[in-house]
């Protein structure tokens, strides 16, 4: 086994990486982790420098996943400044740290990529190795899946809980199947809103990578980076990612894009897995009431309905997707501290945050917007 790191997923044959990530998870896809850094999205502007680990036998890829060293928290939803702030507060260096995460993309996917577990204990050891090579504070690895979360967890690493919500295909065959389900008052909120839609005269438009044109893209990134300006945060990711998406993972891209009098003015991107959409990104340039959750929601659970697609994952956060018919989902992370103090310290706190998120996550399930008996 030769493991050596990678700067430059360019040089990283596409078929090897993917025979190991799998067609399940968009987001781990060669395709997506190199537009990325082929069109400015990550890289030393930004605090995200490609550090991927790959483990070859007999000159064969066996072993990958997709690391980065970070001198900031920025795009990666498990929140940790204020563990940075301890540090700075005791006169420590928290940045440079390491990251196994795929950047601003807060979806739970695969996170080791190999066929075995010995491999992928292997990648881990290999992670820790080189945290300690470059002296950062800590790697982390973020939104693991159910194997790697367990894997992780059993060679002793500390797991942090967090919360998500997710819809749920129970094989409606129509939208109205899905809220035949729902409490009444619920009900009549999602047809109120989308009534409102339709009565403003807005038509909903898929599109995929196959027929989005190049003016489809410039609009919708107009939409993205308006609703960073309007609210807060940094557009990271380019025109030309987006292109470059649309062209390599043609089949896994959705975009639903909102028309009025001829004109878009609003859009939401989406990516799709054998099972799972995968809500991103959305912007407008005007305002129509209940828009953006026709866009972003009720369009998309439309979509996964038709295309039997088992589950929709909205994003992160989001108490008010509980009343549109998302259910609380556990995500996690896993940690390593290289402070010995610190360490024991954060174990102690994500424990104790772990008891209150499971409480907090009972708490949101006795509201839930579904009939009971």
């Amino acid at each position: 086994m030769q493991t050596s790191i990678c700067t430059d997923l360019s040089s990283v044959s596409a078929d090897e990486w993917n025979t190991l990530a799998g067609n399940q998870n968009p987001f781990v896809q060669h395709a997506f982790l190199l537009a990325l850094e082929q069109h400015n999205c990550v890289g030393e502007h930004w605090g995200w420098l490609p550090q991927h680990i790959l483990i070859h036998e007999d000159n064969k890829l066996v072993g990958a996943m997709p690391m980065y060293i970070k001198d900031n928290s920025y795009g990666e939803f498990v929140f940790d400044w204020a563990w940075a702030d301890a540090y700075e507060r005791n006169r420590l260096p928290y940045y440079p740290k390491l990251v196994n995460a795929i950047p601003y993309t807060p979806a739970t996917g695969p996170r080791l990529l190999a066929q075995t577990a010995e491999i992928k204990k292997q990648l881990i050891d290999a992670a820790i190795t080189q945290a300690k090579k470059l002296n950062t504070s800590s790697m982390h690895w973020l939104f693991t899946d159910k194997d790697d979360t367990a894997l992780l967890s059993g060679q002793g690493y500390m797991l942090r809980e967090g919360v998500q919500f997710h819809w749920e295909n129970n094989d409606y065959a129509h939208f109205d199947d899905f809220l035949a389900t729902l409490t009444s008052k619920k009900r009549k909120k999602i047809k109120r809103e989308r009534r409102l839609v339709k009565g403003a005269n807005v038509e909903i438009e898929y599109l995929n990578g196959h027929n989005a044109t190049e003016e489809h893209w410039h609009i919708f990134h107009q939409f993205y980076t308006s609703t960073f300006e309007n609210k807060y945060g940094y557009p990271t990711l380019t025109l030309d990612f987006f292109k470059a998406i649309g062209q390599r993972m043609p089949d896994q891209v959705l975009l639903i894009l909102a028309k009025h009098e001829n004109q878009y003015v609003a859009g939401a991107f989406n990516l799709k897995g054998e099972d799972t959409l995968y809500g991103r990104h959305w912007g407008c340039n005007q305002y129509f009431h209940s828009l953006h959750f026709e866009c972003c929601y009720y369009a998309a659970i439309d979509y996964c309905i038709q295309h039997k697609l088992k589950r929709f994952e909205a994003g992160a956060q989001g108490e008010h997707k509980l009343a549109r018919g998302f259910l609380p989902v556990a995500t996690w992370s896993a940690h390593w501290l290289q402070h010995p103090q610190f360490s024991e310290a954060i174990r102690d706190y994500v424990e104790k945050e772990q008891v209150a998120m499971e409480d907090y996550i009972e708490t949101l399930g006795e509201h839930s917007p579904y009939k009971t008996g």
